[in-house]
């Protein structure tokens, strides 16, 4: 009745129906991991953000990796800019997605040491090689309020670190890096300035993290599982009709469709 399930027709489609079902299953736990991980980071972003502002000292120090915990902590540092070494990193986006420049200002802190203040983005100059005009820094001993980051890497962000550039213009924020050319000590990570707000809103301060939205990620698994529920239920579903059509072909006593006149 079902030997036709042993046809090489039915052997290949079976065994395609047996593979899907697992990977379909994988694909909904990679995609519910996902969900898993958004919903953490929100929560990990949320509770930093709500944190009270400690000195970043108490955070990092020279030479340090800021850890995924300490991601988007609130922090403070009080110094005076060096706007000598000041350097701008290169192919970064505004909250309205124009491509421009992030401002990388060093704190030299009361001890010699320095800390990296992003403070903000502004739009790219017409020649890329040129230095961009950027809004001047406070002058004088201030208290910068930012978000603690990890210094960045190739790896962890996916932009290459390009050999070659212009002067005083970087790919990567990397507190070694910087530590080289200020010829100073330079604490590990740097600041996403959040105040004070820059003298005629430039630079653009970068806004908060997004944690707020999930993404799709729980809609993609329960649809991948739902797929892999299908695959027998359809398996079936066919089998089921090539028996009847068989039969209803092996049948002698079935009607032939009569030819529809013209």
């Amino acid at each position: 009745m079902y030997r036709f399930l042993l046809s090489r027709q039915w052997v290949i489609l079976t065994l395609i129906g047996l593979v899907l079902i697992p990977t379909m299953i994988e694909l909904g736990f990679w995609q519910l991991h996902r969900h898993q991980h958004r919903v953490a980071q929100n929560t990990l972003i949320a509770e930093n953000l709500r944190a009270k502002p400690v000195p970043v000292t108490e955070l990092t120090s020279p030479g340090h990796t800021v850890p995924r915990a300490d991601y988007w902590r609130r922090v403070t540092a009080t110094g005076t800019f060096d706007t000598a070494h000041e350097v701008v990193v290169r192919r970064r986006t505004s909250a309205d997605d124009q491509v421009g420049f992030h401002v990388l200002t060093p704190l030299i802190l009361a001890d010699g040491r320095a800390v990296l203040i992003n403070r903000g983005w502004i739009p790219a100059a017409a020649d890329q090689k040129a230095f961009p005009s950027v809004p001047p820094a406070p002058k004088g001993t201030v208290t910068v309020t930012g978000r603690l980051e990890a210094d960045e890497t190739t790896r962890a962000s996916g932009i290459k670190d390009l050999a070659g550039l212009p002067p005083r213009q970087v790919m990567l924020i990397s507190s070694a890096q910087q530590a080289e050319s200020l010829g100073r000590t330079v604490l590990g990570g740097y600041l996403e300035q959040t105040a004070p707000e820059p003298a005629g809103s430039s630079p653009e301060l970068i806004p908060d993290p997004d944690h707020d939205s999930i993404g799709p990620h729980m809609a993609y698994a329960v649809q991948w599982w739902l797929f892999a529920a299908g695959v027998p239920v359809g398996w079936v579903i066919l089998v089921r009709r090539e028996k009847r059509d068989r039969e209803a072909a092996a049948d002698p006593s079935t009607p032939e469709p009569t030819p529809a006149s013209v």
